[in-house]
């Protein structure tokens, strides 16, 4: 293949992967979405911020419309989440629900410690973070104690997907335990096993569909079912299934629909939203996670 067709080929594909343009980048998002730990939200609730554009609030539409669990709020203390971005899609690209979702998750379970959503390329800086808000004696280093305390749960879609897997994988190297894993139609990202749930992570689940350029994978699977439970496989399909993408570039919208309509899906992200408070309802009162595995 001559070069300049590569080019032409190549180029599309990197809008396709990351669904992100100019417009995206916010002025300024009053729930720091990038910042872990910051504890800033917005005085306006997300479900009825005129700062979320119309595609972005119809995929949350349905998770808006929950009332949420007492027993969920109440296991909510000290719980970190953190989201990662498709592409090169970066943590001030408003245009993505997995932003949104995010600061919805933060208004939902205040006594949270942190909730962020990072560009799939920042796992270093999700990791130190992550071990700061466990260290709290503040002494430099993470005991046993401090580590089977941790509350974690972790979503992304694409690449950050597969940077989900990855990152619970690092977590499990430094015997930190996660509450549960969320991927939407991964695509793996180079020697990263993306279907793989390593066995510190208490669940998963999985959603995909099968059409366009790009498209998820199918399964997956747990390391050690015995302490990985692999909630499902979710298909999501959209014949006659109408979704609003005009919050991602023209290229994403004409070449890679699919992958975009999955990331607008009202139904994802309300079923995210029922499994999160199902988790942490499941938790009772604050206790001691390790003891449960």
């Amino acid at each position: 293949m001559r070069p300049s067709i590569k080019l032409i080929l190549i180029v599309p594909l990197i809008a396709f992967v990351g669904g992100v343009s100019r417009d995206a980048r916010a002025q300024a998002f009053s729930y720091s979405q990038g910042d872990i730990g910051d504890g800033k939200v917005s005085a306006t609730r997300v479900c009825e911020s005129g700062d979320v554009n119309g595609q972005v609030r119809e995929a949350l539409r349905l998770a808006c419309a929950q009332t949420g669990s007492d027993e969920a709020a109440a296991s909510a203390q000290g719980l970190i989440v953190i989201g990662f971005l498709g592409g090169f899609a970066k943590n001030g690209y408003t245009n993505h629900p997995e932003v949104w979702f995010g600061a919805y998750l933060r208004e939902r379970y205040s006594s949270a410690s942190a909730v962020s959503v990072l560009s799939n390329h920042e796992r270093r800086r999700a990791i130190a973070d992550v071990e700061k808000l466990l260290d709290t004696d503040h002494d430099g280093v993470l005991t046993a104690s401090e580590k089977k305390q941790a509350k974690i749960i972790v979503y992304g879609h694409s690449w950050g997907a597969s940077e989900t897997a990855a990152f619970a994988r690092e977590l499990e190297r430094l015997e930190i335990p996660v509450l549960l894993t969320v991927q939407i139609d991964i695509v793996p990202k180079p020697h990263q096993k993306a279907i793989l749930i390593p066995p510190n992570v208490g669940a998963a689940i999985n959603f995909f569909q099968t059409e366009g350029l790009l498209h998820g994978r199918s399964e997956v699977v747990a390391e050690d079912p015995g302490r990985t439970d692999v909630i499902g496989n979710l298909h999501m399909t959209y014949e006659g299934q109408h979704v609003d993408c005009r919050n991602y570039p023209w290229f994403a919208r004409t070449f890679n629909k699919p992958h975009h309509k999955i990331e607008n899906d009202a139904r994802v992200w309300n079923q995210i939203a029922l499994v999160i408070d199902s988790r942490l309802s499941s938790l009772g009162n604050p206790i001691d996670l390790a003891s449960r595995r």
